[in-house]
């Protein structure tokens, strides 16, 4: 299997450099060159996997036995998943007769990107020994340096994926002041030399913008040799399609007739890497209907399955007066985001969403019988399209290409008040389950297209992270409830003290590259040596 930019470069990476490379020199991300179909036996043969034999067995089917054995995967796999507090990795938990919730928040962070960061640490350290291994006495080993971008849960989880390993430094910027208490001091506390956070003055757009403008500078491209590991890294978006597969096998075991149900995927989206996952197993032939894109009032997404434009701020209304904001904690700041109560997800530009779009239009738009042709005119209306968006802030796709999404998606927005309400609502439901806000907003949108749906169908909630990380929204929702009790119900042990300890951190007075740039310079390692990038 190869890998290819979205924007239509002729190069083809291995699965190695593909994980290595991050975004792609034309500033495209990398997909790969077909998507397998699953084995013919595959419901019966997997029937009864584990978390870790279904990890297995769809990695194999995008990664070469001749760059990673069958042997070596599983052995990255199971130390990958050695960390997680279930036995079942992300268990599935009923709800209601028709509502379920697929909980990914057991692992070291409390949130969902362990699954894919956990697995990503260990790759980045096994091709990292296997190329020192290579060289000759007395040359010097090749480094890694890791430098991402975090709205909260990325930054804690590459941080836990990567601290302490050998030959491997990692910067995370974060937006000063607009991550939860608990995802601040689970990125600030770990004091690993090798660790290094920044605190950005400005959004998490401003931060991501300058992670991709430190890839764009070839110069400092050439001298760092940066890469990524957040969810605009392939091997991400491979790590959470198995989930989606055990949550298949799951269902159909708590379920009377499984063979008479359709799955509903409902995810809570902001950089549009979750919910790609699921995309992906589609396409490779797991069953399911329609996913269900759910946004918070950073709902770029939401507008684009209504009308078809792509566009940072909404030109169907008039600019909103400041002075606050009746879904939100705020009104919109300079850059178009709005603070919610689900900060990972207040997010201006969907990343991942690019690598959906080339799909697209390699259906909606190229046309003829040459597949590579259409795939290098794919690659050619996605760089037009992101140029657009890049300088108007908008594109507008064909009607063919928007109803082409609307086969395989929906969206719907939620305000804060709506998730503060789902918070309740699922509280004092029979089920008593405690959701975080990003897993609220999810929820929301699932009872909200619910009476629609037909009778067979069974609604899966993606539960993205642990609701103790976002305490202020869950104790505001649950206020007045006297059977609620925040370090009884919800408090995990791993917290307690957390806010209290030593922390270490850099702030950053401008969302400005060259700021960034010399405290890479300053604390990375050495120039000429290999580098990496959340």
């Amino acid at each position: 299997m190869k890998y290819f930019s979205t924007r239509g470069a002729d190069q083809l990476l291995s699965f190695e450099e593909t994980v290595l490379a991050g975004l792609a020199p034309d500033g495209g991300l990398y997909i790969p060159e077909h998507v397998p179909p699953l084995p013919d036996n595959w419901q019966t043969a997997w029937k009864d996997y584990s978390f870790i034999d279904l990890s297995v067995e769809v990695l194999s089917l995008y990664i070469s036995p001749e760059e990673i054995s069958r042997a070596e995967l599983r052995a990255l796999v199971e130390k990958s998943y050695s960390t997680f507090r279930h036995p079942d990795i992300t268990p599935l938990k009923k709800l209601n007769e028709k509502t379920y919730v697929l909980e990914l928040f057991h692992g070291p962070t409390f949130a969902f990107k362990d699954v894919a960061l956990q697995l990503l640490g260990n790759l980045f350290e096994f091709f990292l020994k296997r190329r020192n291994k290579r060289k000759a006495p007395g040359e010097k080993p090749e480094k890694l340096t890791v430098v991402g971008a975090t709205s909260g849960d990325t930054g804690s989880a590459a941080i836990y994926g990567l601290r302490n390993k050998a030959n491997i430094s990692i910067f995370i910027l974060h937006p000063k002041g607009r991550v939860s208490p608990i995802q601040e001091a689970q990125m600030t506390t770990v004091t690993d030399a090798n660790v290094h956070n920044l605190a950005v003055q400005g959004t998490f757009d401003d931060c991501q913008d300058i992670v991709k403008a430190l890839f764009n500078d070839r110069e400092f491209n050439a001298t760092h040799r940066l890469g990524a590991v957040n969810s605009i890294n392939w091997a991400r978006i491979l790590a959470q399609t198995v989930y989606y597969f055990l949550s298949y096998f799951q269902l159909r075991r708590q379920v009377p007739n499984p063979d008479e149900i359709e799955i509903q995927y409902v995810v809570p989206t902001g950089n549009f890497g979750d919910i790609l996952a699921g995309y992906y197993a589609k396409r490779m032939g797991l069953p399911m209907g329609r996913l269900g894109v759910a946004t918070n009032a950073n709902d770029i997404l939401a507008r684009f399955w209504k009308s078809g434009a792509y566009e940072k701020v909404d030109s169907s209304v008039p600019t909103p007066a400041a002075g606050g904001a009746s879904d939100g904690k705020q009104a919109s700041d300079a850059s178009g985001v709005r603070e919610t109560l689900s900060p990972a997800m207040d997010i201006l530009v969907s990343s991942n969403f690019e690598r959906l779009l080339w799909y697209l239009a390699f259906e909606g738009v190229a046309q003829g019988e040459d597949v590579a042709a259409r795939k290098k005119a794919a690659g050619a209306t996605i760089a037009d399209w992101m140029s657009k968006v890049k300088s108007d802030g908008r594109v507008q796709v064909p009607t063919s290409v928007l109803e082409l999404a609307r086969k395989d998606f929906f969206a719907e927005r939620v305000s804060d008040e709506e998730t503060l309400e789902t918070i309740k609502y699922y509280f004092e439901s029979e089920a008593h389950y405690i959701a975080d806000p990003h897993t609220a907003v999810g929820l929301c949108a699932a009872r909200r297209v619910a009476p629609q749906n037909p009778t067979q169908i069974r609604q899966v909630v993606l539960s993205t992270a642990h609701p103790a990380k976002f305490s202020e929204a869950v104790t505001r929702a649950l206020r007045g409830s006297p059977s609620f009790d925040f370090e009884r119900d919800i408090l995990p042990p791993e917290f307690k003290g957390l806010l209290e300890r030593e922390r270490r951190v850099i702030d950053v007075e401008a969302p400005q590259v060259d700021l960034v740039k010399k405290l890479i310079e300053k604390f990375a390692v050495p120039a000429g040596e290999v580098g990496a990038s959340v």
